[in-house]
């Protein structure tokens, strides 16, 4: 089967599981755990189904697979079990009835739409027999730099999240002394090492425009300018926050 194709109908039948269960138990917030499962599951059934595989194409599913394993676990451990996500309290309450259906056009769909353009990287490595090679290397140094500053961000905001005494207050050391969103950055990265490494094959600079979405994603859409918007709102010392700290790209605080 074509591996457009082939990713189109594992993202689709992931998407539309996640969905019935997301009506059953009533908690629209699993599209969340379902984003890093999804990049993860399909990176293994296209590895799976080429009989060609090549070491490239390994790389790129090693890669795919344990950062979408790691982000799938964090954000389940994070966030089941606390109720549903306030949007989507508030989007069921204007909805009403209609909420399950909206939820399917609106998110899901979307996000598997999403999922799709992102991946084209792990998708047209397949196309082509590829070697690792300079580019790869590259973009596996690219992916590991993203990866530790998901990897440490999470961890450093899970804990000063845990404790009490900073309730309202703003996180604003460790990497997030040089960035305000460490792990958004982190996460760019690694897709930017991804598509780099698919570079390897001629047609993988197609995959470049997943790196580029998933980028315009985390710094316009989903990430960095919404969340944004709420922090500016709930902690008056954000604004503060912001003045002094690079946005994304890691850079020293001003004084």
């Amino acid at each position: 089967m074509n591996e457009l194709l082939l990713a189109a109908l594992t993202i689709a039948i992931l998407m539309v599981t996640t969905w019935l269960i997301s009506v059953a138990i009533k908690d629209a917030s699993i599209v969340y755990i379902s984003w890093g499962l999804g990049f993860a599951t399909l990176a293994t059934v296209l590895w799976s189904a080429d009989d060609a595989k090549s070491n490239l194409d390994t790389l790129l599913w090693l890669m795919t697979l344990l950062w979408g394993l790691r982000l799938c676990l964090y954000l389940a451990r994070r966030n089941l079990g606390h109720g549903e996500d306030y949007r989507y309290v508030a989007m069921r309450k204007r909805w009403g009835p209609a909420f399950p259906l909206i939820s399917f056009l609106t998110v899901y769909t979307l996000q598997g739409t999403l999922m799709w353009v992102v991946s084209l990287p792990v998708q047209l490595s397949h196309r082509a027999e590829g070697s690792i090679g300079v580019l790869a290397v590259i973009g596996v140094v690219l992916w590991a730099v993203g990866l530790y500053f998901e990897v440490v961000g999470d961890i450093q905001l899970s804990r000063f999240k845990a404790d009490p005494a900073n309730q309202g207050k703003v996180l604003d050391t460790g990497l997030w002394r040089y960035t305000r969103h460490p792990n958004y950055f982190g996460d760019a990265c690694v897709w930017w090492g991804i598509a780099i490494v698919a570079c390897s094959v001629s047609v993988g600079v197609w995959g470049l425009i997943g790196a580029a979405v998933m980028n315009v994603l985390l710094l316009k859409v989903s990430g960095v300018a919404l969340l944004e918007r709420s922090l500016v709102r709930r902690k008056p010392e954000y604004q503060t926050y912001i003045d002094r700290t690079s946005a994304f790209i890691p850079r020293p605080p001003k004084s």
